[in-house]
């Protein structure tokens, strides 16, 4: 048995975390093992999308951020890591300045990498081993600033698309009907082919949404339970939401939005349920990571 530690770094539009795995390579095979992940609460996106580029305030806490990620590698043991960067980064416009100021005071390379790319990361995983009643899947990850719908097909992806519609833009009135209108055409374009397909979500949101729900992990939500969770939030205030659904300040405002998008993808798929595996894309970097190490070798 050989045990690796890689990290994976994912710079998103409303916060930014780390990622540590065990990868564990065996006789029968490789398993991959989470073993920390910590997540810092700088909303970049903010800056990007209404100011047009990452402020002075927000670029220092992100070293700061990147310096602790970098000493946690440390004491983890790390023997590989990777750092990528999404929407917030893709669109300001001093993000070259960014990158390398990250770069000269931590230690630390970072990639901004395009939506597509995201999209592909994201499902780069054996989401058949999750679920092998169904063949025909469609993957949802909304993040802060944009959000990735792939579709995949007996385990192969077949078509994927990055929106630019994530929570941090909705909050600020940032997307407009033609964006909403743009996502139902393609979902529904794509799903013609497929008589059934099961939605798969993805993204600290869901994952919080699935946590109110009180469902057993593994088991569906569905979207009755997913609107009635969205109105209930809806009902609250964000200081109430805070305190009575134990949301953090940074999470109180963008479930919101995040819950309309998967409530949408359900309807324009005309699906009753949507799975959450728990999967994101620092888990797909991991296993990006692990996959080109082994083509060099």
């Amino acid at each position: 048995m050989k045990i690796k530690k890689f990290a994976a770094i994912d710079i998103g539009s409303n916060a930014m975390r780390v990622l540590i795995s065990n990868v564990i390579e065996t006789k029968e095979g490789v398993h991959f093992q989470k073993n920390a992940l910590v997540r810092a609460p700088i909303r970049l996106g903010e800056d990007s999308f209404t100011l047009g580029e990452i402020s002075k305030k927000n670029l220092k806490r992100m070293i700061n951020a990147m310096k602790a990620f970098k000493l946690l590698m440390k004491v983890h043991g790390v023997s590989h890591y990777q750092a990528f960067a999404t929407s917030a980064l893709r669109e300001a416009n001093n993000s070259r300045d960014v990158v390398e100021q990250v770069k000269k005071k931590s230690g630390i390379k970072i990639e901004i990498i395009d939506g597509r790319k995201e999209a592909e990361i994201i499902s780069n995983s054996k989401i058949c081993d999750f679920l092998n009643v169904q063949k025909t899947f469609l993957f949802v990850d909304v993040g802060g600033g944009s959000t990735e719908f792939t579709f995949i097909n007996d385990g192969k992806r077949v078509s994927s698309k990055s929106f630019k519609i994530g929570t941090v833009r909705l909050i600020n009135s940032l997307v407009d009907d033609k964006v909403w209108e743009s996502i139902r055409n393609w979902i529904i374009k794509n799903a013609k082919p497929y008589r059934k397909i099961t939605l798969m979500g993805s993204g600290g949101n869901i994952n919080k949404l699935f946590k109110l729900s009180k469902i057993r992990e593994g088991k569906p939500l569905s979207i009755i339970k997913l609107n009635q969770i969205f109105m209930e939030l809806e009902s609250h205030t964000y200081d109430e939401r805070i305190v009575n659904f134990e949301l953090n300040p940074d999470r109180a405002d963008v479930i919101i939005p995040a819950a309309r998008i998967y409530l949408k993808a359900l309807e324009w798929a005309g699906e009753q349920k949507i799975y959450v595996p728990k999967f994101g894309l620092s888990d797909g970097m991991i296993k990006l990571m692990h996959k080109n190490l082994c083509k060099k070798y």
